[in-house]
């Protein structure tokens, strides 16, 4: 009797452990295929409201809200060249409810500043790369300049432009200083917090050229306001086929895109990291965003997770050395 109730319990223990077993293996499932029920998602645009981060969001959140049967909504919290943005949503907690869309700076800010407030690896999961985009370098139709032959004349001959973009240690700012040192002119660089109050100043004519992505600046282009001088990329833009290139304007090799991608925090469940990717990439293929970031020149890359952490790496290993090599500091802003 005594040794059927030790087999007898040691029986009902087995169950009980397979059944707890099972219990949180089935409670982990859940939580990540009940993934997104709890609450809205918080998409955190990295710059101010107008800019290109912020178009994007919000043009990718209906379409993500619409795949994920959530709320998606997009907050805005611009500075330090997407860091203060970056950071907020590391702190966040890494439940799959909290994400961050980042712009080209991204790939900067490790060389650019002495120190960031989150671990660009331990405290950040890359989500998916959304695309590319070429930077359009742009006159203000009260500078004078009409066409880049022109700008390239004058610079030559000793006159000093200035320049805006969206920050010291944007894209924009580096390409316009690689550029400039290429060339041998001296422009003056004036930062910005984001597209929208730059593109104020150049349509206003506070700032003579601005540089920024097709994505921000091809509105102001079609409607009059800013005239189109020269584009980043090796290859002509399709929406801006009459703008030349850098690099066929004596500057061959010359290729600097823009790009967008979503983070997450860096404890986030891979699960839920590829659902999200997932879920971005059918939202990509939406002609409700598709045909809004063509017209905008935004060529969709997409790819899993990996596609963006390898070119993130990129990223800073071609723009890092040119921060460190020509010494710029943000303490210069």
């Amino acid at each position: 009797m005594q040794i059927y109730s030790n087999m007898a319990k040691k029986a009902i223990l087995f169950v009980l452990l397979l059944v707890g077993v099972v219990g949180m293996v089935s409670a982990q499932t859940a939580g990540v295929g009940a993934w997104p029920t709890q609450k809205p998602i918080r998409l955190i645009a990295v710059f101010p409201p107008g800019g290109s981060v912020d178009q994007v969001a919000r043009i990718l959140a209906p379409a993500l809200q619409a795949e994920l049967k959530q709320n998606v909504i997009v907050e805005n919290i611009g500075g330090a060249s997407g860091v203060i943005g970056t950071a907020a949503m590391t702190r966040s907690d890494p439940d799959g409810y909290t994400f961050a869309v980042v712009f080209d700076t991204h790939g900067v800010n490790p060389s650019l500043k002495d120190k960031l407030p989150y671990d660009t690896i331990k405290d950040i999961a890359p989500v998916t790369l959304i695309g590319t985009s070429p930077m359009v370098l742009v006159a203000s139709k009260n500078s004078g300049i009409t066409s880049f032959k022109q700008l390239l004349e004058q610079s030559k001959a000793g006159k000093k432009f200035s320049y805006g973009s969206i920050g010291i240690g944007s894209l924009g700012h580096l390409a316009m200083a690689r550029f400039a040192k290429q060339a041998g002119f001296d422009w003056n660089h004036i930062p910005y917090r984001g597209g929208g109050p730059l593109m104020q100043d150049v349509l206003g004519g506070q700032v003579e050229l601005a540089v920024g992505s097709e994505f921000l600046v091809k509105p102001h282009i079609e409607s009059g306001g800013v005239i189109p001088l020269v584009i980043t990329t090796t290859k002509r833009a399709a929406g801006l086929p009459n703008v030349p290139t850098i690099a066929e304007s004596g500057y061959p090799g010359f290729n600097a895109p823009a790009w967008w991608g979503v983070l997450a925090p860096g404890k986030t469940p891979p699960a839920i990291v590829n659902a999200m990717n997932q879920a971005i990439t059918k939202s990509l293929k939406t002609p409700a965003v598709a045909d809004k970031f063509k017209a905008q020149g935004i060529e969709i890359i997409a790819g899993n997770p990996e596609t963006l952490r390898d070119f993130i790496g990129k990223q800073i290993a071609v723009w890092g050395k040119f921060v460190i090599e020509n010494n710029i500091k943000e303490a210069a802003q």
